[in-house]
């Protein structure tokens, strides 16, 4: 590829990775507390809550992504007679799947802590609601923060899944343009645009863990 290709490239991928972003952003903004809520419903005394959502749990992590991707934007097609807008489709899929992981994470932080520490909360007067707010959830938190990170850093890969059912996202771009310039360097752009925005998820979250590293 010429100087002046790959500099329009550049700028197409910079826009691309708005997507990305969007993408990103949208999926975390659904995903952290719906895997919340599966959490407290896994963890239900209620065998009618707990065995669907483990049900659910074992279906979103048990099954490919792309898989998923497919069947949310081609079966309201058989139920309703239309399918969902492409953009609206991915954000649902991704939002459902990673809820899936993070209700896990989620359930093994809060498992992980000591019966002491609700213990010791209840001989100072504070209520179940007071104790996991100002006591465990703090220390869920920083415990959590490492495989958090690593579902983040997965997410901004696999947002490339999403270019399947048409999203027009950076992966596509790279691709589009390799098959047009019969040239290996847009994916390997791509790839530089992928790891920097991963690179800046991994210094977000050395940054999260040295301001909650005074819980212990």
């Amino acid at each position: 590829m010429s100087p002046e290709a790959i500099l329009k490239l550049l700028q197409y991928m910079i826009t691309a990775s708005a997507m990305v972003g969007k993408i990103f952003f949208l999926t975390l903004l659904f995903s952290l507390p719906l895997g919340l809520l599966a959490c407290f419903g896994r963890m239900s005394k209620w065998a009618i809550i707990r065995e669907p959502v483990k049900l659910y749990l074992l279906i979103m992590r048990g099954t490919p992504l792309i898989l998923q991707l497919f069947f949310f934007f081609y079966f309201p097609y058989y139920v309703i007679g239309t399918t969902l807008p492409r953009f609206h489709a991915a954000i649902l899929t991704c939002s459902i799947n990673y809820a899936a992981y993070f209700a896990e994470i989620y359930r093994g932080g809060i498992e992980s802590m000591p019966k002491g520490q609700y213990e010791a909360a209840k001989v100072l007067g504070f209520n179940k609601s007071q104790t996991f707010i100002k006591i465990i959830l703090p220390q869920v938190i920083k415990r959590i923060l490492p495989p958090m990170g690593n579902e983040f850093m997965t997410l901004v890969k696999d947002t490339a899944l999403v270019s399947v059912i048409g999203v027009a996202e950076l992966y596509q771009l790279a691709t589009d343009t390799m098959s047009q310039s019969a040239s290996t360097m847009p994916l390997v752009m791509a790839g530089a645009f992928y790891l920097a925005m991963n690179i800046i998820v991994s210094k977000g979250f050395e940054f999260a863990e040295k301001k909650m590293s005074y819980y212990r």
